[in-house]
């Protein structure tokens, strides 16, 4: 009785394998397919990004005084144009709150297309003056942009090859990708 009972679950297991088979071999009901390639789903926008202050391209990130994160840069530039020294502000809830931009001369001997600082420590100063008390330290805060003068400040999302970047406006010097942690960038 037991030989007769696992005699049938096998049977049962090697029919139930044949009638669900579907790549291996072809039946006349149905042509042969391969399986098609996977196409990977676009990276969604983020909500927020993750700003990390370093020793390279992002010196000054962190806290305001009065609670607002900020993001204060002297490496903006329009390639084969002016460059400008920008203090970014968001809440304390990270959504945006308001850019303040000095606009100056950038160094004749900078290639177009490179980030370089704007070497006006005065109004880096005088920036994080405005700041209070602050500290240094990661921020998480929405991507945004705003036009000023015809020129794009902020944080611009761009897709290339599939991939999403959320890079720094004017000059897209800093580029961040998924998953979005403030602790590597492209430059």
């Amino acid at each position: 009785m037991v030989r007769a009972l696992i005699t049938l679950c096998v049977l049962l297991l090697a029919m139930t394998a044949c009638s669900t088979q579907d790549s291996g071999g072809a039946r006349a009901d149905r042509p042969n397919r391969q399986a098609e390639p996977e196409t990977p789903r676009p990276t969604p926008m983020p909500e927020r990004i993750r700003i990390v202050p370093d020793d390279y391209h992002v010196p000054y990130a962190g806290t305001a005084e009065d609670g607002r994160r900020f993001f204060l840069s002297d490496e903006l530039f329009e390639p084969g144009g002016a460059a400008y020294v920008g203090l970014f502000l968001w809440e304390a809830d990270g959504s945006f709150s308001e850019i303040r931009v000095d606009e100056v001369t950038r160094a004749e001997d900078v290639p177009p297309g490179m980030a370089a600082s704007a070497g006006r420590k005065d109004l880096v100063k005088k920036r994080l003056a405005e700041l209070g008390d602050f500290t240094l330290e990661p921020i998480t805060v929405e991507p945004f942009t705003r036009t000023l003068n015809g020129v794009t400040f902020g944080w611009k999302a761009t897709r290339f090859q599939g991939s999403l970047s959320i890079h720094i406006e004017p000059g897209n010097f800093i580029a961040y990708y998924a998953p979005w942690d403030g602790e590597e960038y492209d430059t």
